[in-house]
């Protein structure tokens, strides 16, 4: 079990945010194969103030899609107070702040893994943050800015002053992005420093990869973000391995349309037809990866933008793969 503050979660795994994939019907997949804890995509708090109606409709959810977290990304104390006049209504389980995302266009803006060079900001960030939530904080950061600059044990110390539940560090720096080797060793550090939960990110792939973090790290739990991807089984598996010790088999070919199919289902209810179709293609890609002589099958998926052809093509996969 984990637990973050009030927050209890059956088995330690959190499904992170992804910007642009975690929609409410991606995230109702998760949770149907176990996932225990999911976030909305990252939020501009921004955008928020402004009552942006795609950001409104983001953090927007329904009683299944529980318990649930928001993670936001400022540089802004005033705007953070502002903001939760409007995320305490939604009355989220959890809230993230994002000190670790690597994006160029948002870290010119003094966002994300910008903060990770301006400690005293970040610290004032996150008292805002605390102070102003009604649900546990934790905040999301990455080893440091670069190999020159490693600090996570510093800023997750300055987190925890500030009244945060727990840290959540991807193990890569912000010019590493998403490339290159994950530094155990760093999040082992913040583990060994600090009083409140640590949850490990980066390169959550696999049950063995996420054995392998959790043995050589010690942190109390983990958060999957493009292990998911295409792979809700993922969970499945997971909490099988947390509660007896075993592997769950990979799933067959039909198991897999079926999921794809429910995906879709749910995107096109959400989205509508012609957005829920686009907005699938992306999955489709990621769900069948692995699977010999998919290509001409995706050039076909994307010039699709009708719901009933897209069913078709996903439901011929298996005459193309089990005859």
């Amino acid at each position: 079990m984990l637990k973050i503050g009030s927050l209890k979660l059956e088995f330690p795994c959190l499904l992170a945010p992804m910007a642009g994939v975690s929609d409410l019907p991606f995230r109702l997949v998760m949770r149907s194969f176990g996932a225990p804890f999911a976030f909305t995509e990252m939020i501009d708090v921004n955008s928020l103030c402004h009552k942006d109606k795609r950001t409104i409709r983001m953090i927007s959810s329904i009683p299944e899609d529980r318990p649930l977290g928001i993670q936001l990304l400022s540089n802004d104390e005033e705007q953070i107070a502002k903001s939760f006049e409007i995320i305490n209504k939604y009355a989220f389980d959890l809230v993230d702040f994002n000190a670790a995302c690597p994006a160029a266009k948002v870290v010119r803006k003094g966002k994300g893994a910008a903060l990770l060079r301006d400690t005293s900001r970040l610290k004032k960030i996150l008292k805002a943050v605390v102070q102003h939530s009604e649900a546990p904080v934790t905040v999301k950061i990455r080893t440091g800015w670069d190999d020159g600059s490693v600090n996570a044990r510093e800023v997750s110390l300055y987190a925890e002053d500030a009244g945060v539940s727990a840290i959540c560090i991807h193990g890569r720096t912000k010019v590493q992005g998403y490339s290159g080797t994950v530094n155990y060793d760093a999040i082992k550090g913040v583990k060994h420093a600090v009083n409140i939960p640590v949850i490990a990110s980066g390169d959550n792939t696999s049950v063995l990869q996420i054995k392998r973090m959790i043995d050589e790290t010690g942190c109390d739990g983990v958060a999957i973000a493009r292990g998911a991807l295409g792979n809700p089984w993922i969970f499945r598996e997971l909490k099988r391995f947390f509660k007896e010790g075993i592997f769950y088999e990979t799933p067959n070919i039909d198991e897999r349309i079926d999921v794809m199919k429910i995906h879709l289902q749910q995107s096109i209810q959400y989205w509508g037809e012609k957005r829920g179709v686009a907005s699938f293609h992306k999955f489709f890609i990621w769900y069948t990866r692995g699977f010999r002589g998919i290509k001409p099958f995706r050039d076909i998926v994307f010039r699709i933008s009708r719901a009933d052809e897209l069913f078709n093509t996903i439901e011929s996969l298996k005459f193309a793969y089990l005859a």
